[in-house]
């Protein structure tokens, strides 16, 4: 199933990654891990939200561009009543075979922007044995465009602190508004993997 509650930007199409992410089960390697925003990456991303558990977050990812850039938005009111609390934008992603000239992946990358609130990235691996099972990082998202790094060793798994982040066994990665009531607004333009 694609987006549920996805709306089209006037600008562009669903917002997305190049074609090496995508949301269904077959995530190919990564060649290329510097991943801006496109007009066609829409069809690597899925939203979701606490809904699925009987929720009543509500929100959106839509595409929007500005000037060259492209951006994916995610919007929304992040409510915790009814056992709910978060609205993301996902995909499926492999990092089996990133491993260059013997050196594993170091973090994540983004250029955000947003409303000064804390959100958060999650990452489930091969060894996520249920949906609430991740390794998680927050990072706050102000008013300007900015690039922020976030090394995998300070993400921690939510049922298991002591339990490292392997970059090969990821296997899905989201950003996330979650775990207060709160109006979410966050942009995201590029997603890098280093080094």
């Amino acid at each position: 199933m694609f987006i549920n509650s996805l709306k089209i930007s006037k600008i562009s199409y669903f917002l997305s990654l190049i074609a090496m992410i995508t949301i269904n089960s077959k995530a190919i390697a990564v060649e290329d891990l510097s991943f801006p925003f496109n007009a066609d990456s829409g069809k690597y991303w899925q939203y979701t939200s606490d809904r699925v558990m009987g929720g009543v977050s509500d929100g959106q990812v839509t595409l929007e561009q500005d000037g060259e850039t492209y951006y994916a938005r995610l919007t929304g009111n992040v409510s915790t009543a009814n056992n709910g609390g978060f609205i993301q934008f996902r995909s499926g992603v492999s990092f089996a075979n990133s491993e260059k000239e013997g050196k594993n992946l170091q973090g994540v990358r983004l250029n955000v922007r947003g409303n000064g609130e804390t959100y958060y990235i999650h990452i489930r691996t091969n060894e996520s044995w249920s949906p609430s099972d991740y390794y998680a990082t927050t990072f706050i998202a102000n008013e300007e465009w900015q690039m922020i790094d976030l090394p995998f060793n300070k993400f921690e798994r939510r049922w298991s602190k002591d339990s490292a982040l392997d970059p090969k066994k990821i296997r899905r990665f989201g950003i996330v508004a979650y775990g207060k009531d709160f109006i979410a607004d966050v942009s995201v333009s590029t997603i890098e993997f280093y080094y």
